[in-house]
């Protein structure tokens, strides 16, 4: 696996990336990889309904793979151009790219352009022939060569066939990267959002606030500089992100590898600062960053910016705390800050109010101490039971924090209902300082 901080958790993973012409079956390839039985360990979603982003195990390795499909098919000089944009922004940011080949078509014009780019970013790769669903189908494979890719790997993303060969091939390409700066742990704290809510403002507010001393060094994604900062004596990681782009706005390719970047980032930090335009409230497409962030049990802190802009006195304010209780009911009672990134209003609260959320989530609760808090709530509330079969509470334990992960051993388990299961974490948050990041609860039979 790579390397782990002090919760066992990766503080970050290779990266995987799919590339090639529309049709040749990357979505099913990804979907092989993340949803087969190969000791997949945890899925985040893409931008709106689709999962483009995954992470899977394999041989005691992990990665991140995604699937850079998306290049809308018209003619062929728009297509031709998409398709170079998206697999150089591909090679860009993976550390391995898997090109990916109609079997039953053979090597096309389209397919010799994405390897061209491939090839000119120096990044290993591995070429995939998809759609040999037969071992008898013949399919000369030597035409592949021409892409200049090496020795091309048959593989039936339906079926299933070679899946195991082609994740072999990957691991035995994939650079083997730590992902820390340094051996020292430091909070990692990366600012998310959509683009145009100043989120470049806002780390250039707090690099430049007076009592902040900062170095820079080289950050573990490619053509970005992570900042080491101090304040009030904590040094932490700040991470700056692209922005998350509204599906439709912009061209083929480019949303999902701005995606691609930001959950790269994501996947590294402990806490995220989800940045809000205040004056115009906040999104559904904030609502997904959110879900990005949640889904990776990361901490959050929710910054409301361009609060200068806010004006009308206290109906407004009134109307957005609505909004913000609305569209992100889902988030784990996170800290709110209200700035204002131009003028610099409340800038200083944002890293206190990520720190805080970061010490929450070191929150180790002793075994006995927890133990005697769940029977007290369970003889509060009667377990499930079905058909004269009751999910009796047996015992739980703590086992890891950075998030906090907690293991319930009951009977019959699977009687436990979403509701009761949310019930179990309230009773954990109305004892112990939680908010602001996910708790990560198992239910396993005793």
């Amino acid at each position: 696996m790579a390397e782990t901080g002090r919760t066992g958790r990766p503080r970050g993973l290779p990266l995987v990336a799919l590339v090639g012409r529309p049709n040749v079956g990357k979505s099913s390839l990804f979907n092989r990889f993340v949803g087969d039985r190969m000791a997949v360990v945890e899925e985040a979603p893409g931008t709106t309904r689709d999962r483009v982003y995954g992470e899977l195990e394999w041989r005691g390795r992990g990665f991140a793979v995604v699937d850079t499909a998306g290049i809308a098919w018209r003619d062929p000089a728009p297509v031709a151009a998409a398709a170079e944009r998206q697999a150089e922004l591909a090679a860009r940011e993976a550390d391995l790219v898997v090109v990916v080949v109609d079997g039953t078509v053979g090597p096309t014009d389209l397919d010799l352009t994405v390897a061209r780019r491939v090839l000119r970013s120096g990044r290993p790769h591995v070429l995939l022939v998809n759609k040999v669903d037969d071992q008898r189908q013949h399919i000369d494979l030597s035409e592949f060569y021409a892409l200049g890719l090496g020795d091309p790997l048959p593989i039936s993303a339906l079926h299933g066939t070679a899946s195991g060969d082609v994740l072999d091939a990957i691991l035995e390409r994939l650079p083997d990267i730590a992902y820390q700066p340094d051996d020292i742990v430091r909070p990692q704290i990366a600012i998310v959002g959509r683009p145009n809510v100043g989120k470049s403002s806002l780390v250039n507010a707090i690099l430049g606030h007076e009592r902040v001393v900062v170095h820079e060094a080289p950050g573990t994604t490619r053509d970005s500089v992570d900042t080491l900062v101090t304040n009030a004596g904590q040094e932490l990681w700040l991470i700056d992100t692209a922005g998350l782009r509204r599906r439709g706005h912009i061209e083929p390719g480019v949303e999902q590898h701005s995606v691609l970047r930001a959950l790269r980032s994501i996947q590294r930090c402990d806490v995220g600062v989800l940045m809000i335009d205040a004056a115009e409230g906040p999104t559904e497409q904030d609502a997904h960053v959110a879900g990005f962030l949640l889904e990776a049990h990361k901490g959050i802190v929710l910054a409301l910016n361009k609060w200068d802009l806010l004006e009308g006195g206290e109906a407004p304010v009134r109307a957005l705390d609505l909004a913000v209780a609305r569209v992100l009911q889902f988030l784990p009672n996170s800290p709110v800050v209200r700035i204002s990134a131009l003028t610099g209003r409340s800038v200083a609260e944002v890293l206190p109010a990520a720190l805080a959320v970061y010490q929450a989530r070191q929150t180790r609760i002793p075994a006995r101490r927890l133990n005697t808090l769940v029977r007290t709530w369970v003889a509060r509330r009667d377990p499930p039971s079905r058909k004269g079969r009751t999910a009796r509470f047996k015992y739980v334990t703590q086992v890891g924090v950075n998030p906090p992960e907690f293991v319930f051993l009951y009977a019959h388990p699977e009687l436990v209902h979403p509701t009761y299961r949310r019930f179990l974490e309230n009773g954990l948050r109305a004892e112990y300082p939680f908010a602001g990041t996910p708790l990560v609860i198992h239910l396993r039979a005793a």
